[in-house]
């Protein structure tokens, strides 16, 4: 029987090294076996779904701009078809605190659900990169044959066919990370160019390849254990309550191997040859046969039967795994699953429909629409108009008094436009150069006018008036603004 230190160092020696590292501080690289069952099917189809909206969405525009654009070079973005730019700082900053709330909200109820299913880095891993793998070196076993065989012509035509077409996968993703950044003409163009006449561009794009090559053939599983805040964040966002891929340690524990029983015999009592069935095994007193291939098939190395750990995706990988050993078992499914700590120690199922769940999840749709609605109902024009600094009013000869006042407009629409001030309800004359303020298209413009006024329409020292804005013989806005006089 082993002693307590011995199960001690057995159940907690993984908190203290990973399983990408060995003890000298070597990579160790990660072949994981190939997953198959109900999760990874699924995850197949959303990767398909993801994969067509990444790279379909650079092709579709709304207006005459294209449906999402981060242009951070130029501080130009566009989100479903809309512009913004710097003047919109300010939604910025609201999209970013909604986000990070959603971030903190979805986590605590849903766990790594984004990490499995949705994040780019496990769909192409896992889906793309890893599928070409297993498809021209074969599942684990051949992996590891191959790495260890001498160089033959077999072993280089699928060295160099696989990272021929990595190089292919990895420039394709730079060409559309790209088209997001400055657009798919842009795109067009430095492709359909010679470098020299767009070196920047060109080298861009050689950049982009490069480190997703770098990252998808070589860094891996790494850039989630090592690069990555999410994997960190988790340990302080998941609760007891939080759902994750987890081993229920109350049905599998004590673990152990499958063994025939002593005496095995036939029908008539003799001992004999026939199939071996589930009745003929000694079966461990928990679920867990310890077959180990939870293990084989994780793609960060990790043994989810220690717990929740940094390094866990959520990838369901190992859950198919389990329950495929379960069938051929006899023993139900879920021994592996998606269940909280609490739905364990409980004996009972996650379910969607508790309270808790349904109030975050309420939360995070008013967060949602909350910023939605911002961003649809802000205005294609920032306008303002200030009295000039430094400056008092001005009497005339026939007894008008005038202010000076500059004004600023940001055009945020993907048209030329022009903008003529009036004064509401008063004979004061507003005199522009030019009449009007042109500004164009994701442009912005300064002017300065003169406002003349009555001095009856001015009977105190600070004198509130409106002024509208108007552009196209519509009103875009009226703006409030003070008028200063020499008062009665």
């Amino acid at each position: 029987m082993d002693t307590l230190e011995e199960i001690i160092k057995d159940t907690e020696e993984y908190r203290d090294t990973i399983a990408t590292v060995d003890d000298k501080g070597k990579r160790v690289w990660i072949h994981p076996k190939k997953p198959k069952g109900r999760f990874y099917n699924r995850r197949k189809v959303v990767s398909v779904i993801l994969l067509i909206i990444l790279f379909g969405t650079p092709f579709i525009k709304i207006g005459d701009n294209p449906m999402f654009l981060f242009n951070v070079f130029e501080r130009k973005f566009v989100l479903f078809g809309r512009l913004f730019l710097p003047a919109d700082f300010h939604l910025f900053v609201l999209a970013m605190i909604t986000f990070f709330v959603f971030i903190i909200l979805f986590t605590v109820v849903y766990g790594r659900v984004w990490c499995g299913w949705a994040c780019p880095q496990t769909v192409f891993m896992e889906m793309v990169f890893r599928r070409i793998e297993y498809w021209l070196e074969g599942d684990a076993n051949q992996q590891r044959k191959l790495k260890k065989h001498p160089w033959d012509t077999d072993k280089i035509l699928r060295k160099t066919a696989k990272h021929a077409i990595f190089i292919a996968i990895s420039s394709l993703i730079a060409h559309t990370v790209m088209a997001y950044m400055i657009g798919l003409e842009n795109t067009v163009k430095i492709v359909t160019q010679p470098p020299g006449k767009n070196i920047a561009g060109f080298m861009g794009l050689m950049a982009f390849t490069g480190v997703f090559y770098g990252v998808f053939a070589k860094f891996r599983e790494q850039a989630c254990i090592a690069v990555c805040p999410y994997g960190r964040l988790q340990s302080v966002l998941l609760t007891k309550d939080s759902v994750a891929v987890s081993y229920d340690f109350e049905r599998g524990e004590p673990r152990g191997k499958l063994k025939k029983k002593k005496s095995i015999q036939n029908k008539n009592g003799q001992s004999g040859t026939r199939a071996l069935t589930m009745e003929d095994m000694e079966a461990p007193k928990g679920d867990c046969i310890d077959c180990k291939l939870c293990v084989q098939v994780c793609p960060t190395g990790i043994d989810i039967r220690n717990g929740n750990q940094m390094e866990c995706v959520s990838c369901t990988a190992c859950i198919d795994a389990c329950d495929d050993v379960m069938d051929k078992i006899e023993k139900p499914r879920g021994l592996i699953r998606y269940a909280s700590h609490n739905n364990i120690t409980n004996k009972t199922d996650w379910k969607l429909k508790n309270p808790r769940v349904l109030a975050y999840t309420a939360v995070l749709l008013v967060l949602i629409v909350a910023q939605a609605f911002l961003l649809v109902e802000r205005g294609q024009f920032e306008i303002t108009i200030l009295r000039a600094p430094g400056t008092l009013y001005n009497v005339l000869p026939n007894g008008n008094i005038t202010n000076v006042y500059n004004t600023r407009v940001i055009n945020k629409s993907n048209e030329k436009a022009s903008f003529t001030y009036k004064i509401v309800n008063s004979k004061g004359v507003i005199h522009f150069a030019g009449n009007e303020l042109k500004v164009k298209k994701s442009g912005n413009a300064e002017g300065v006018f003169v406002l003349e006024m009555p001095p009856k329409e001015v009977p105190e020292i600070k004198t509130k008036i409106n002024i509208e804005v108007w552009s196209k013989n519509k009103k875009v806005e009226t703006i409030r603004t003070v008028f200063l006089g020499p008062g009665s």
